[in-house]
């Protein structure tokens, strides 16, 4: 009897440990993409301010040879 005890305690610590792993795993996984998708984000807004600084830059030379003739 005190073996069958036995064996239920440590198989119950053996699947305790893989929860605790799935659990941390799946965090792990949530921080990860977080982490992408913020990296994500400043690509687009880097992007954006790239083509505003672009069209001031068009614009501003535009106005500088409007204001030449």
């Amino acid at each position: 009897m005190i073996s069958l005890v036995s064996g239920l305690v440590r198989g119950s610590a053996v699947v305790g440990a893989v929860f605790l792993v799935i659990a941390l795993l799946k965090k792990l996984v949530v921080a990860v993409g977080l982490l992408v998708a913020i990296i994500k984000l400043a690509i687009v807004v880097i992007f954006v301010a790239v083509l505003v600084m672009i069209a001031l830059a068009i614009y501003r030379d535009r106005q500088k040879r409007k204001s030449e003739l």
